[in-house]
């Protein structure tokens, strides 16, 4: 076991700083009493324990991504992708996707990538979260600092919305940008679209939140009620109708195709990384070959990419038969909805799912996270995401949770910062206790002796 295996299940520390959290999520006098709002609406959203990460993980997750980012931009790949996508993906008007995400799990032998999402939400707030959580408790001030730098990320994140535009409108100045998606005041994750607004206005860009559904297609621009008198240049797109096709979203589909707004993310990107279809070519050795993907890559994503196969009904017996060993998922599926362990299959469910449009992916277990649930020592599952653009991990974030799949309904649970830790063990002298036993060793009672490389 090494040493951030050690520590997360080990260590029952309390990272978090409510205080500091506070403040960066109120960065703005308009944002004031947003901590308090979802403390009450959000308990579970953001949880106070951190999650710790061996170098050699992070190491290994860049060159995945990298590696498959290489594989998407091949064309033979994006013939094969869009072969099966709606005819509106086959527009490419330069833009790659803000706020993409990678989601893996950390089984035995490494990284697993779960899926690819192209509108992942909680990137702004895990950046607030990921601050906060650097007051630590003093025993691990020494493994926060060598988390990566967290203090140029806002301008990390308004540079992927320009550079967004710049793709398709080149030196033209980006005035305004939307937020957007139905409803968006209901949506679960409604107070980022706030953190995203204010960001935007920080720096000097006019941006609205408003509902995708009272958008205006008319004189050759798009509009919205949110932005009086302001045409709307950039739309940060966060439906899930991912081909904008739904009736309610004709006067953005429309703006889309004629290329007079800038769209991000857009029905390209999901085509070619979010259709779960992917995996199923991302983790063909053989056809990636064909493809002329090197060795080192090919190696690279057989380790990484579980195995994937098309759900038919003409071998349903076969993958009934390895149920257990199988997650199903929808291949338009987004948020975990209708996916499914194929331990727990219902024969009504697996009806369902035989009809056609589901994925079958090996089964990864995800590793796990001790945390202090009202005095309880508490073993969570956890999930990595990688929040990406243009193949560069910005952001690493953990979920934490109990069930089936990734919720926010876990006491204990939910975002999570990723302490990625020293390539030298012994930069932190931190020796955990185990003897102490699950439950009774916070960090103040790690002792700051002598550090052990072989934990």
């Amino acid at each position: 076991m090494n040493l951030a295996e050690t520590l997360n299940l080990g260590c029952l520390c309390r990272t978090l700083n409510p205080e500091r959290l506070r403040q960066q999520l109120e960065t703005d006098p308009s944002l004031q009493g947003m901590l308090a709002g979802l403390a009450t609406t959000h308990p579970h959203l953001f949880s106070e324990t951190a999650v710790f990460l061996d170098p050699a993980i992070r190491t290994t997750l860049g060159q995945a991504i990298a590696a498959i980012e290489g594989v998407i931009a091949l064309p033979a790949y994006q013939q094969a992708a869009l072969a099966s996508a709606p005819e509106i993906a086959r527009l490419n008007f330069g833009p790659a996707g803000v706020f993409m995400a990678y989601d893996f799990h950390l089984g035995a032998d490494g990284p697993r990538l779960i899926e690819i999402n192209t509108n992942a939400g909680g990137a702004l707030l895990n950046a607030a979260l990921a601050r906060a959580h650097r007051d630590c408790c003093e025993p691990m001030q020494g493994l926060m600092d060598a988390a990566s730098d967290l203090t140029r990320l806002d301008d990390t994140f308004v540079a992927m919305f320009r550079a967004e535009w710049q793709a398709q409108r080149g030196a033209q100045p980006l005035r305004s940008v939307l937020i957007t998606d139905d409803a968006p005041e209901s949506q679960y994750l409604a107070p980022e679209f706030a953190l995203a607004r204010q960001l935007l206005l920080a720096h000097g860009i006019t941006a609205a939140v408003g509902d995708a559904r009272e958008l205006q297609w008319k004189d050759g621009s798009l509009w919205h009620p949110a932005l009086p008198g302001e045409a709307v240049d950039l739309v940060y797109n966060r439906l899930t109708d991912f081909s904008l096709a739904e009736p309610a979203h004709e006067a953005l589909r429309s703006a889309y195709v004629a290329g007079a707004a800038v769209v991000t993310p857009h029905p390209r990107a999901h085509a070619l990384y979010a259709d779960k279809r992917n995996l199923i070519a991302l983790g063909d050795d053989a056809l990636l070959a064909s493809w002329g993907v090197s060795a080192e890559d090919r190696r690279l994503l057989q380790a990484v990419v579980p195995h994937t196969e098309l759900v038919t009904a003409d071998h349903a017996d076969d993958l009934w038969a390895r149920r257990r060993q199988l997650f199903f998922k929808p291949v338009a599926g987004y948020g975990a909805k209708a996916a499914y362990r194929g331990d727990k299959l219902t024969k009504s469910v697996w009806a369902h799912i035989t009809a056609g449009g589901f994925i079958a992916q090996a089964l990864v277990p995800p590793s796990e996270r001790l945390v202090d649930v009202d005095g309880v020592a508490t073993r969570l599952k956890l999930d990595l995401r990688a929040y990406t653009y243009r193949g560069q991990v910005q952001l690493l974030a953990a979920r934490t949770y109990t069930g089936q799949t990734t919720n926010f309904r876990t006491a204990g649970g939910g975002f999570s910062p990723v302490v990625v830790l020293p390539l030298e063990p012994n930069t932190v002298r931190l020796t955990v206790r185990p003897e102490l036993g699950e439950g009774s060793s916070p960090c103040e009672e790690a002792s700051i002796n002598s550090a052990r490389a072989d934990l």
